[in-house]
């Protein structure tokens, strides 16, 4: 099971409000902060996704071939939180539709170039 993601940032501030409006659309608000981190969730119990500055204090890079995937409900939310991503400056990877029969996503990178996407299962 997956308790938690940091995505690696160059811009604490810039990432900040990037997650602070996107992640607000599905209820989740700032749970953990620290010097170099800071994390959202909709609660301490449930999985978190947080951005933070790399221990070795070298530039944060996206990895290649690494994702974060966030479950919404409804093709509307991934549609929806997919156009919120790219509103607040988030890059289009592939917009939103059915990938396979039962899955719908929408893919983009965060303002430091990090791959994620919404998805839901059952499709449009």
């Amino acid at each position: 099971m997956i308790g938690y993601v940091t995505l690696g940032t160059n811009d604490m501030a810039r990432a900040c409000a990037f997650y602070d409006a996107l992640l607000a659309e599905m209820g989740a608000k700032r749970i953990m902060e620290g010097e170099r981190f800071v994390a959202w969730g909709t609660d301490r119990q449930s999985p978190s996704v947080g951005v933070i500055t790399p221990f070795d204090k070298r530039d944060a890079t996206p990895g290649n071939g690494t994702m974060v995937a966030l479950a919404v409900r409804t093709p509307a939310q991934v549609d929806a939180l997919h156009a919120r991503a790219l509103a607040l400056g988030g890059t289009d990877e592939g917009a939103p539709g059915d990938r396979f029969k039962g899955f719908y996503a929408a893919y983009f990178r965060d303002p430091d170039g990090n791959k994620l996407n919404f998805f839901c299962m059952g499709g449009a």
